[in-house]
Parts: C-alpha cells; structure tokens; sequence
C-alpha cells in the first residue's frame, strides 16, 4: 500500500497535522485519554491555533478524539459499541478484498512480509506496542488489495481506532502474542493463490480478535 500522495493533493497543514497526530495514535504514542493540548501542539508544529484547532476538529469527526468539559481535547477511549462496529467494518473491507483479489504482485507480498517481519522484530525486543502496530499495517495492506486510494485513507482511521481500542488490554503480550501466526497463514494463503482458504481464516481471526476485545472490555479486571 502506498501511502504518498501525488503532487496535486498535497496535504494542507492542518491535514498535515491531523496525520501526524493520526500515526501518533497507530503508533501507541498517544494513548486514550491524554490531553491534546493547543500551546504545546502549536509548538511541536509551527503552527497557529485556528490550524491546530482545524486538525482537532477533524481527529473528532473521525472518532479520535472528544471535548471534555473543563479538560479539553482528550484522546478518545473506546467502549463495547465501537469495537463491534469496528469489526463490522473490517469484516466487510478485509474480507471482500481477498475475496476480489488478484494473484498477489510482489510488491504486494513483500508489503505483508514487511509488517510480518517487523512484527517479529518487535517481538523479538517484546516491543508489544510496536508488535500491534506492524499487526495493523499488515491489515492495511490487506485493504490495500482493493486498489482504492479513498478505502486506504479510511482504513488508517479504523486502524487507529482499533489501536485505541487495543489499550485496554491490561496485558499486551498475552493479547498481541497469537496473531502473528495467523497474519503469517493469511499471508501465506494469498500467496498461494488459495483466496477463499485465506478469507476463511481472516473470517476466524476477526471472529476470534473481536471476542477477545469484547470479553476484555466487559471484563476490564482480567487479562
């Protein structure tokens, strides 16, 4: 998946700022509820307060972020009805493009085995805030099948969502642990060719990730 744009959008620094503050969050930099405050993001940008404001403005119409009263701008947290329809969302995007996919090219492949091998790394330091990280970019170029560049944009936003939504697990390990496997028979099953196998198995991977999620999130003592 290719995330650059060509000459003719580039990005205002408003939307510049939003996309920082966009990979802030899939990166596990900024994690629900911390305060996103104007000075020290016009600061940390160069920018003034109507764009900083802008950027903010957008974060919210996009679910990332919500005004609390007498605290601001906070890092949005997730509840149980985000998380089912964040699934909702995925099954349908993920799911159809394997299933509408083409033979894998080999800048395709080698974008999953990017994320995989990334992955590995990260758990290799048990770096389990990256390792949830690279699992999300390997499902961004998962969607990136679909050979849309407006889907690309939409899925980064669900992909932070659900970085957001990974904070609740009071242990990252346990919860990030199994879904390298997983990403890697997907993978492999496209590579093969075999795309409804691999649409099985994505199917069971967001079954089983939206249960552990829910069953986290009813039951935020656990884990």
């Amino acid at each position: 998946m290719n995330n650059k744009l060509p000459a003719e959008q580039v990005l205002s620094l408003a939307d510049q700022v939003a996309c920082e503050l966009r990979e802030d969050i899939i990166g596990g930099r900024l994690l629900p509820g911390m305060a996103l405050i104007e000075a020290d993001l016009t600061r940390r940008y160069n920018a003034s307060r109507n764009t900083v404001r802008e950027a903010l403005h957008q974060l919210g119409r996009e679910g990332l972020t919500s005004y609390v009263r007498n605290k601001g701008v906070m890092v949005r947290r997730m509840g149980l009805a985000e998380v089912r329809d964040l699934f909702l969302v995925r099954r349908a995007l993920e799911i159809q493009a394997i299933l509408g996919s083409k033979p894998l090219r080999d800048y395709q492949s080698d974008s999953m085995l990017g994320a995989i091998e990334a992955a590995e790394l990260a758990r290799d330091r048990e770096d389990w805030q990256a390792f949830g990280t690279h699992s999300l970019r390997f499902h961004q170029h998962i969607v990136g099948l679909l050979r849309s560049p407006l889907l690309d944009a939409f899925f980064t936003n669900i992909a932070a969502q659900m970085r957001l939504v990974f904070a609740v697990a009071p242990d990252e390990e346990n919860f990030q642990r199994p879904w390298l496997e997983r990403d890697c028979e997907i993978h492999d099953l496209l590579a093969a060719g075999r795309r409804h196998e691999a649409a099985e198995a994505m199917t069971r991977y967001l079954d089983d990730s939206e249960h552990a999620l829910l069953d986290l999130f009813s039951h935020p003592a656990r884990g």
